[in-house]
């Protein structure tokens, strides 16, 4: 009877192993033969509010193009996207520059899309304040460090932390969240929100995405007359549309042309684009250099 019950155990567990093998060979391919969504993830750029009716245009016009369901959403962090593309939850996704880096080495994601601003796929970081404050450069800001409220966007962003710690860093007042020569620091999560705090003087300064601050200002999101902008990095790659690794080339084709067709301007608006270019995982080398720098990658 033991026997019996030894071997019926190890068959089920055989039964059970072989299963589980068929569903995790599911390739892109086959998940289109089988109807499952195309699924797009999309970092936080804005609050999810704002991006939300964009969002569902982008839905439609991507599923009319490829001929099959899309499903587009927005996480609430940049490190959400790059999980959900890490453990295969997403097939494309929508990265800030530092974000696409971190997911290419964590999963092999592939840049193919990025956006043009005024016809150039380049972009900023910017440090703002508030009009009425005294300080028309960074070098008078930080002389007064002290009394400086300061705040990033996501701890993730490119724009809106990465790039602009680099620079506060080699200025030797800031090392992190708890060590730093302001009075205080925070993290407001996104680009719209760390504009609206600046304009509202709930931070001293604040750094941002250029497109997005110029979008935001030129949509009336926020005022664009309270605010001036004391320190303007380097050019920077604009943020990547990236696929899974596993995607087949078909699928990338289909998804670059509906990309480079997209004209409508709430779609575009939402990022701050005036349109799509096609893109590689080259262009985002001096990022990778500048994450490799902080220690947020590893050669």
């Amino acid at each position: 009877m033991k026997k019996m019950l030894l071997f019926m155990t190890i068959l089920l567990l055989m039964l059970l192993t072989a299963c589980g093998g068929n569903q995790s060979e599911g390739t892109k391919e086959n998940k289109e033969e089988t109807g499952e969504a195309f699924t797009i993830g999309v970092i936080p750029v804005q609050t999810e509010g704002s991006m939300e009716g964009a969002m569902e245009k982008l839905q439609s016009t991507l599923s009319e193009k490829l001929d099959r369901e899309v499903a587009v959403e927005v996480y609430p962090d940049y490190n959400g996207v790059v999980e959900a593309m890490n453990y295969d939850k997403i097939d494309m996704a929508y990265f800030g520059p530092l974000t696409y880096v971190v997911a290419h080495e964590k999963s092999g994601a592939k840049a193919i899309i990025t956006q043009l601003i005024d016809g150039e796929p380049f972009y900023y970081s910017y440090i703002i304040t508030h009009k009425d404050n005294p300080w028309n450069s960074l070098d008078e800001l930080l002389e007064k460090s002290g009394e400086i409220d300061f705040a990033f966007g996501d701890i993730n962003s490119t724009s809106g932390s990465l790039i602009p710690s680099i620079e506060l860093k080699d200025r030797k007042v800031y090392e992190s969240e708890d060590t730093h020569s302001f009075n205080s620091v925070r993290f407001t999560g996104s680009h719209d929100a760390t504009a609206l705090a600046v304009q509202n003087k709930q931070v001293d300064a604040g750094a941002i995405d250029s497109a997005i601050y110029n979008q935001l200002a030129d949509s009336g999101k926020i005022d664009g007359d309270q605010i001036k902008t004391i320190w303007e990095s380097e050019k920077l790659f604009q943020y990547p549309w990236a696929v899974h690794k596993d995607t087949d080339e078909k699928t990338i084709t289909a998804l670059k042309e509906a990309f480079l067709a997209i004209e409508d301007p709430e779609i575009l608006d939402a990022f701050g684009a005036s349109g799509f270019t096609e893109a590689s995982n080259e262009d985002y080398e001096s990022i990778r250099q500048a994450a490799l720098k902080e220690g947020i990658i590893k050669e």
